[in-house]
């Protein structure tokens, strides 16, 4: 999620970990209203943050992972947002996908976010067969050129909510149906009709 630095942008991609952008943006200036810095978050009983933000899914754990994140920014990285994937991924609450949506949206850096949308849309197009999302990454970086990697999530997002659902796929209307290796495409066909 790209809120335009990379403080901001990183709690927000914690945040939405199963939750819907949209409920991260309308909570999200409240909450950062209240906890302005890394030192506010830092300081702050987790209590507090959790309840800052009790409209999102999982938000006491992301409250207990948001107050580590603060603490080690502040010790480790002189309260800045670090700009590797190798430091990233070592903060609290930070994997690969969140890793990867900074280093594209906040440093230029050419990543590849898996998320379940990109894992479904990869697997059902045939292009990946891997069973976790590093091993989909790798995949995807050979197929894909470089200069493309950061638009991979945003594209698939955009495709999974409208087009391609994990429930209901809505293959009659695909714009690439035909290049699609997904086996129930067919019976997706056969319902609408």
């Amino acid at each position: 999620m790209d809120l335009g630095n990379p403080e901001d942008s990183l709690i927000a991609t914690i945040m939405s970990a199963q939750t819907t952008d949209a409920q991260v943006l309308k909570m999200f200036p409240g909450f950062r209203n209240k906890f302005p810095n890394w030192q506010s978050l830092a300081k702050a009983n987790q209590e507090d943050i959790a309840t800052a933000m009790n409209t999102i899914g999982l938000y006491r754990n992301k409250a207990k992972s948001i107050k580590a994140l603060a603490q080690k920014i502040i010790a480790d990285h002189n309260s800045k947002v670090p700009s590797s994937m190798e430091e990233l991924i070592t903060l609290p609450g930070v994997g690969r996908k969140t890793a990867s949506c900074v280093l594209s949206a906040c440093f230029n850096q050419p990543a590849i976010a898996v998320d379940t949308h990109v894992f479904r849309i990869s697997h059902r197009l045939g292009w990946t067969k891997g069973k976790d999302a590093i091993k989909v990454e790798k995949e995807l970086a050979k197929l894909v050129p470089q200069k493309s990697w950061s638009s991979i999530n945003r594209t698939f997002v955009h495709f999974g909510r409208d087009i391609c659902k994990a429930r209901g796929p809505r293959c009659t209307i695909c714009p690439i149906a035909k290049y699609c290796e997904y086996p129930g495409k067919e019976l997706a066909k056969k319902n609408v009709s």
